[in-house]
């Protein structure tokens, strides 16, 4: 995420993963494929900053987890309600 993205949300006090981000795309793949999909993600001029940002394992079905920036690990949970109105 970009600092100053980072900064606006811990401003107004929201869940960057919760926040309407449109124009984003997160894409499955393979991972014997991952990193010949990256590199051609990223030779496009809208994909510069295209990651790696996690993987599918059969340890949690069902679940999202991932780490926080502390060391430790949330469960990224469906949000009812909205926190900013949309827009578009």
């Amino acid at each position: 995420m970009h600092e100053a993205a980072q900064g606006a949300c811990e401003i107004l006090e929201i869940d960057p993963l919760y926040v309407a981000n449109e124009g984003k795309l997160v894409a499955f793949v393979a991972s014997a494929d991952a990193e010949r999909v990256l590199d051609s993600m990223r030779n496009h001029i809208l994909g510069v900053e295209a990651g790696i940002v996690g993987e599918v394992v059969a340890e949690h079905p069902g679940m999202v987890l991932m780490k926080t920036a502390v060391g430790g690990t949330r469960m990224l949970d469906t949000m009812f309600g909205e926190q900013l109105p949309r827009i578009c």
